[in-house]
């Protein structure tokens, strides 16, 4: 019977003590996330109702609700989807397949990874000048989801090349011996079995792109609109400035009505991640390697 050694009994030891601070790090790093989600809602929770969610704004915005504002959030994430994934995908096939490593890829990659350390309120000011003066839409919901997009390409981007590289390479050589074309090798093969990762980037902008304020204050958001929009030209409210607006602007607010609106906000990303979550988990089910 093996008998273990000083040595092994010592590893052993560090091994458990390393395990422990990894697990103890990660319940550091959840504890906020899990106080701040009891804190909304408990103060948050006596505001949800069908007449919170599904009424406009009445008395200042110190009461009603923020139908204006759900409809206007989900309108911006939508278009901001609609603009930014297809380019977003595009652009990461291109430098995963296509793309040889020489300068100008280089000058690319460098652009991408700048792109994202940008701060938001630069994004918007590139907003007002690109889509609202330059393109002619005006303060809108087409001309604030645009600049949403182009704030939230690089993680697209960079998620969408991950799990392009991740595609064992043999895939491609086999599609190649049978005759396909790199498109088709791409379009039947390499892409269905990324999809799963691609969705983790969508997954992201969604997340940034409900919460985000300033892109938005300058290229579309609206202080109060009690009406819904018409279309993408019009300008909309949303929920990131309606609670900017609520919690700073107006006065005599009751204190719970800031933290209702930052509630459904959160209910909002973690509904469309959770759905963008099970459909990952689908698709990656399917996967042969």
């Amino acid at each position: 019977m093996f008998e273990a050694t000083e040595i092994n009994i010592r590893n052993k030891r560090i091994g458990k003590g390393i395990k422990f601070s990894f697990l103890l790090m990660t319940v550091l790093l959840a504890t906020p996330v899990l106080i701040i989600l009891a804190v909304l809602i408990q103060k948050g929770g006596p505001m949800i109702s069908w007449d919170f969610l599904f009424s406009d704004p009445t008395n200042g915005m110190t009461a009603g609700g923020i139908f204006p504002a759900l409809i206007g959030t989900i309108s911006l994430v939508i278009v901001a989807l609609i603009a930014s994934v297809p380019v977003g995908v595009a652009a990461a096939i291109y430098l995963s397949e296509y793309a040889k490593d020489n300068w100008l890829t280089r000058i690319i990659n460098l652009a991408i990874i700048n792109l994202a350390g940008v701060p938001s309120i630069v994004h918007a000011l590139f907003g007002v000048g690109a889509f609202v003066l330059f393109f002619k839409f005006g303060t809108s919901i087409l001309a604030a989801s645009f600049t949403l997009a182009v704030m939230t390409l690089p993680v697209v981007i960079v998620a969408t090349r991950e799990s392009l590289q991740a595609v064992p390479y043999a895939f491609r050589e086999a599609c190649w011996n049978m005759g396909a074309t790199r498109w088709q090798t791409i379009y039947k093969v390499v892409l269905p079995n990324a999809i799963s990762g691609i969705l983790t980037g969508v997954i992201l902008e969604v997340s940034r792109t409900a919460g985000e304020t300033a892109p938005i204050m300058f290229t579309g958001a609206a202080f109060f609109l009690p009406f819904l929009p018409q279309s993408v030209f019009d300008q909309s409210m949303a929920l990131s400035l309606h609670l900017f607006v609520v919690s700073t602007q107006v006065p005599n607010v009751p204190e719970e009505l800031p933290y209702g609106v930052a509630l459904v906000l959160i209910g909002i990303v973690l509904l469309m991640n959770s759905i963008s979550i099970a459909f990952r988990f689908y698709l990656r089910g399917k996967k042969k390697w």
